[in-house]
């Protein structure tokens, strides 16, 4: 199931840290992130062992998670926001803001086998 974190930060006059740690299972294979497309709608899948854990750090987007059971709408609208989402939570991401960066973190190599792309024929809606 889908968990919004609030990541530690430190600040200080030399700026904000915000620290990234213990929050996946095992350990992070795969970093990527995306940028650049203010219209579009990303992701569309879940996965079959895949945890990921998604930080807007920059601007902001919009992730709904259905997981068969619920579905819920985050906003991640600050660097210090990371949601996690467990390998059942069937995934989008849209509302890109213009300046947005989204980076995603997963404790798995990329394997297109991984991926289901059908959505949970029944869950109930926010």
């Amino acid at each position: 199931m889908s968990q919004l974190l609030q990541l530690d930060t430190f600040s200080s006059d030399a700026g904000d840290l915000t620290v990234f740690e213990k929050v996946l299972p095992g350990t992070i294979k795969r970093v990527f992130y995306i940028q650049g497309k203010e219209n579009a709608i990303r992701g569309g899948h879940r996965h079959k062992k895949t945890w990921q854990a998604l930080v807007c750090i920059s601007g902001s987007c919009r992730v709904l998670s259905d997981n068969g059971q619920k579905q819920e709408n985050f906003l991640l609208d600050s660097p210090q926001k990371c949601l996690v989402l467990a390998p059942e939570d069937w995934h989008i991401m849209d509302q890109f803001s213009s300046d947005s960066i989204l980076l995603v973190l997963a404790n798995e190599f990329y394997d297109k086998d991984d991926y289901i792309y059908e959505p949970y024929e029944q869950s109930t809606s926010v």
